[in-house]
């Protein structure tokens, strides 16, 4: 069985990870799949906005303990950072796409960090965010020093780096964790929703805007209102841009292109 799926539906790249049995916790196998699935979201203009979600009954337990622990297996914790995690992190926060994390299942340790790093991250009710690499003497990796205590502040984020608490969606969402909770019987259809919207929407606006959050995260704001003012100019020389306010003036619903 393919450990990742991907599918493209109506301009979204659909990504799925797909190791059910192991709560789809990563191996190298999976890692590298998922990457190359990100590269082919990346590069495919038909795809204008990104799923990433899980198959079964979890998003991602994080690494595959089993493969760590096997003499003939384990590529070591350096291979697995610089080759497997860091890259995918990299991949989500640079992707000029937006990318919904639609949370299926508990997401716990990489998977949660993994989750975390999407654009918009809306999670079924029943699920649970685990910063679980204490909970086995290890330290959060995949960007969770740094995504996590921006999303919900360094007290807490300390907090659950520390004491691995199990973070149910309403709460993760009541934090800032997450954006938005839905039933686990219209998750899977709303979540979808918001994808297929995002496609439609002017993309290319949408690419400079992740990349004026990135650059935010170390900007000053001198900086970042010099960057806004560039980013503008720009988006203001779109065609997505003349469409918007073509419709809008004759009063119609516009037609995106995403250039």
């Amino acid at each position: 069985m393919d450990t990742i799926q991907f599918e493209k539906i109506n301009g979204v790249g659909k990504i799925t990870l797909n190791r059910p049995k192991a709560f789809n916790s990563f191996n190298r196998e999976m890692a590298l799949a998922c990457q190359r699935a990100l590269d082919e979201c990346a590069n495919d203009k038909e795809i204008r906005a990104i799923y990433l979600t899980g198959n079964g009954k979890a998003f991602c337990a994080g690494q595959d303990l089993k493969e760590v622990t096997s003499p003939e297996l384990n590529p070591g914790f350096k291979k697995i950072l610089e080759e497997h995690y860091n890259p995918i992190i990299s991949k989500l926060r640079n992707i000029e796409k937006p990318i919904v994390g639609a949370i299926n299942g508990v997401a716990a340790g990489a998977g949660a960090n993994i989750a975390l790093a999407c654009d918009i991250v809306v999670a079924a009710e029943h699920v649970s965010f685990i910063q679980a690499f204490s909970l086995i003497g290890l330290v959060p990796d995949s960007g969770g020093t740094y995504i996590l205590p921006r999303l919900i502040g360094y007290q807490k984020a300390m907090a659950l780096a520390m004491l691995g608490d199990k973070i149910k969606a309403n709460e993760a969402e009541r934090m800032g964790m997450i954006y938005k909770v839905f039933s686990t019987e219209e998750f899977e259809t709303a979540s979808w929703k918001l994808a297929e919207k995002l496609a439609k929407m002017p993309t290319q606006g949408l690419a400079y805007t992740k990349y004026l959050f990135n650059q935010s995260l170390t900007n000053n704001l001198e900086q970042q209102l010099a960057l806004e003012g560039e980013y503008q100019i720009k988006a203001s020389d779109t065609e997505d841009y003349r469409e918007g306010v073509a419709a809008f003036i004759e009063k119609r619903k516009p037609d995106f292109k995403g250039c």
